[in-house]
């Protein structure tokens, strides 16, 4: 179930509200006698927002429906045509939310972009009572889930700076202040329980997790370290029921500064582009290159004319570093390029063929409807057929002739060997293979033969590697890495 408003609710069991994070201070390391000073000199730049939209169908209750010749048709018209039944009309619904001031003279607001999706109007409430209409939505931004508003104040509002996100260390005191259920600025406290937390929420998650009380309503208000800075924007809750439990996430206030600094120079958010297709390196996978942890993104497929692709990336090689920041996972990879300058030249450390070597990117800029954040997730179809006839691996496989290409759907450019069987009982089965994809590299070597294929895994073999490691294309053209146990 997903409810929009104040507050998002997503549900497999779960639900998932607004919430928040937190962060390092000084003063109170060890935790704050009372907050009392300073949710006093906070809140005043705390707002509660409040959004209404026309949605257009009946008022109430649908009419009853009565057949024409019906025995009391003439009451029932009598009744609902003339007598005030409940009529068809449009009708007003209106939500709620939080947000905070960065900037008392120019009147601007950060709010989270689902408070005020769809409203047509958006009024803003502050702590001493008064209101302002919001004059323009300055820029929105639906990746990160946030919104830029802009009112025109009678006289200098009070604001909030954006603090680190980076230094806050899990254990930190934080505060959230927001507008839980529509009761008014209410202060919480908690600390930081985890951080860099993916939700599955989108592309670039990597929320601060907290444990202080965050309910519907709060979404888009802040989260504070014990120093009065702004270290979150409270974005999701995870509840069964609707109320806080103690999970609550807030958008980092490094990721936050960044979407806003661009929305307020052009409006949009501008993102770095790289052009990858990656997967994750998984524990098999790591072994098969000689890595020592699973560390990095694997690139699966680089884009013709892309930036990766004019540097000379090629599909085998694991990102260790970009723009001088390590790659701790093939999710970090995304985040790091999507920040990163456009247009600038950024040194990449990677990982080919069991060699560290540099290279250099230029950034280029990410267009709305690119998906170079892929994550090529192994198929794990159930297609398959006992093998005919030898077998590597557990893998029927033949040359790709005219024939089976145009079985399988694959045109001249695809290369290699295609699988036309699988032993459910194999490893390369428990891999997710299937008949109908085409093995085109085995050990990072390209192949055109089944013989190729097992020439690869001799060689695996006689290096003391526990698996080999396949580059496969589907008929659909995406490619993705399998490590296939060989013992």
């Amino acid at each position: 179930m997903i409810r929009k408003g104040s507050a998002l609710v997503i549900g497999l069991g779960l639900s998932f509200l607004f919430g928040m994070a937190g962060a390092v201070g000084e003063t109170f390391q060890y935790g704050p006698a009372s907050v009392a000073p300073l949710a006093k000199s906070l809140s005043n730049a705390v707002v509660n927002i409040s959004t209404s939209q026309t949605v257009k169908g009946p008022a109430g209750t649908p009419l009853p429906k009565v057949p024409k010749g019906a025995p009391f048709e003439d009451f029932f018209d009598d009744f609902f045509n003339k007598r005030g039944g409940v009529p068809h009309e449009d009708r007003k619904i209106s939500s709620l939310g939080s947000g905070f001031v960065i900037d008392g003279k120019e009147g601007l607001i950060v709010t989270n972009n689902h408070v005020i999706e769809g409203a047509e109007e958006i009024d803003v409430n502050f702590h001493d009572g008064s209101k302002l209409v919001v004059d323009k939505i300055v820029g929105r931004d639906t990746k990160a889930d946030l919104a830029l508003l802009k009112v025109t104040p009678k006289k200098p509002l009070a604001d909030v700076k954006f603090g680190d996100s980076d230094a806050i260390e899990v254990g930190d005191w934080v505060m959230a202040i927001g507008n839980p259920f529509g009761l008014g600025g209410s202060v919480s406290m908690g600390i930081i329980s985890a951080k860099s937390r993916d939700i599955n929420s989108g592309p670039y998650d990597d929320y601060l997790q907290t444990d202080a009380a965050i309910n519907k309503g709060n979404s888009g208000g802040p989260l504070f370290n014990m120093n009065g800075e702004v270290i979150g924007v409270n974005t999701a809750i995870i509840s069964p029921t609707g109320g806080s439990i103690g999970i609550g996430f807030a958008v980092p206030s490094n990721t936050v500064s960044n979407v806003i600094d661009q929305l307020k120079q052009y409006g949009e958010v501008r993102r770095g582009w790289l052009g990858v297709k990656i997967q994750s390196v998984t524990d098999d996978i790591a072994e098969t290159l000689g890595l020592p942890e699973t560390a990095g993104a694997l690139v699966a497929a680089v884009t013709p004319n892309s930036p990766a692709s004019k540097a000379g990336l090629e599909p085998g090689d694991v990102i260790l570093k970009f723009d001088g920041k390590e790659v701790t996972s093939m999710r970090g990879l995304p985040k790091i390029v999507a920040q990163a300058p456009i247009g600038k030249a950024v040194d990449v450390e990677l990982l080919r063929k069991g060699k560290k070597q540099n290279t250099e990117v230029t950034v280029g800029r990410l267009e709305e409807d690119d998906d170079n954040a892929s994550d090529l997730k192994n198929d794990s179809g159930t297609d398959q057929e006992d093998p005919k006839g030898s077998s590597i691996i557990g893998l029927k496989l033949s040359p790709l002739t005219d024939a089976l290409r145009k079985k399988y759907g694959f045109d001249d450019k695809t290369k290699g060997v295609v699988v036309e069987a699988v032993d459910p009982q194999s490893p390369a089965a428990t891999k997710g293979l299937k008949p109908g994809d085409v093995i085109v590299e085995a050990a990072q070597d390209s192949v055109s033969d089944p013989d190729d294929v097992a020439k690869s895994i001799e060689k695996v073999k006689k290096a003391g590697r526990k698996a080999v490691l396949l580059r496969v294309e589907d008929s659909k053209g995406d490619l993705r890495f399998v490590a296939v146990p060989v013992s």
